[in-house]
């Protein structure tokens, strides 16, 4: 793999500072809404994906799934 000069990071970095792509968010494959959490929330789900090995976003579609069966 060949590796750029100092020279040429620099004037990439110029180039894609001064013209970052344009990004088009309709596009993206995976839309993800950003959701405000308290700390104590936060706290529980680090907690929970760390010794369940699992990511939050499962740990809370679970917690909801549980929440509509035993309201249906």
């Amino acid at each position: 793999m060949e590796t750029m000069t100092e020279e040429e990071a620099f004037a990439l970095d110029e180039y894609y500072t001064k013209n970052p792509p344009k990004v088009d968010p309709s596009k993206a494959r995976i839309r993800i809404p950003m959701v405000r959490i308290d700390n104590i929330t936060a706290e529980y789900l680090a907690e929970k994906a760390r010794t369940s090995h699992e990511k939050p976003e499962e740990i809370l579609s679970s917690l909801v799934r549980e929440k509509l069966a035993v309201s249906i």
